[in-house]
């Protein structure tokens, strides 16, 4: 059980170190000898973290010339790609591809939602948008953040879809880092703001087709917003 607890801090020492830039997709990373000096560990113990990351696909072993890393795209642990999306260096077209996914999914959740959205969840809605109006106001990144998030997360339950809920729950922790980012500017949340308002609209009129062009419109101007004001700055 120790040992295993130890293959696997030197896989994740040596995953922050791919993430952090060190050794980029395509280049070789150190060997068995240099590994185990690093962190004063057997070779044997290097040799079983190295193939963890191989079987995620994180790294693969070309006979001959070493051991390389991997793109991001073909990266098969969802943890990793996670760590890789919240902890990483700025990758444009990482943050990019998360506002893909999240219109997939979340223009569906709120079309289904239109029909089964409860009463009170509305007026929840309403509260979360609220919040984020006066958490602009007052300049509060940390409450329009909060706000915002829990404002899709009524939607995605109210979809009543179970599976939604639980794929978008690992993705948190990603939004998280990316609304502060993509919030931190004044229009964002002013755009942002009045997104907002108009999806929870489109939701209290119960029309499926409303709600989901209005989220997809909300998708659409925040995939401009981060273009636009994050990276092209």
């Amino acid at each position: 059980m120790a040992r295993k607890s130890l293959v696997g801090v030197v896989a994740d020492e040596l995953l922050d170190r791919i993430i952090a830039g060190e050794f980029p997709p395509g280049t070789v990373v150190p060997g068995e000898l240099e590994l185990s000096a690093r962190h004063e560990v057997s070779r044997m113990t290097v040799r079983e973290a190295m193939k963890t990351l191989e079987a995620q696909r994180i790294l693969s072993v070309e006979r001959g010339r070493g051991t390389f890393v991997n793109p991001l795209n073909q990266w098969a642990s969802l943890e990793a790609v996670l760590r890789a999306a919240s902890e990483g260096t700025k990758d444009a077209a990482a943050a990019i591809q998360l506002i893909e996914l999240r219109r997939m999914l979340e223009t569906g959740a709120c079309e289904l939602a239109a029909e089964r959205i409860s009463d009170d969840e509305l007026v929840t809605l309403k509260e979360h948008v609220e919040k984020m109006q006066s958490s602009h106001e007052v300049n509060d990144l940390a409450g329009f953040v909060e706000a915002d998030l829990a404002f899709h997360d009524v939607i995605l339950h109210a979809s009543g879809n179970v599976f939604v809920a639980v794929l978008f729950e690992p993705l948190h922790r990603v939004l998280e880092a990316r609304r502060a980012e993509t919030s931190a500017f004044p229009e964002i949340q002013e755009h942002a703001i009045g997104h907002h308002r108009k999806i929870a609209a489109a939701l209290e009129s119960r029309n499926p087709n409303e709600a989901r062009l209005a989220m997809d419109a909300h998708m659409q101007q925040t995939l401009d917003d981060l273009k636009t004001y994050v990276l092209e700055a």
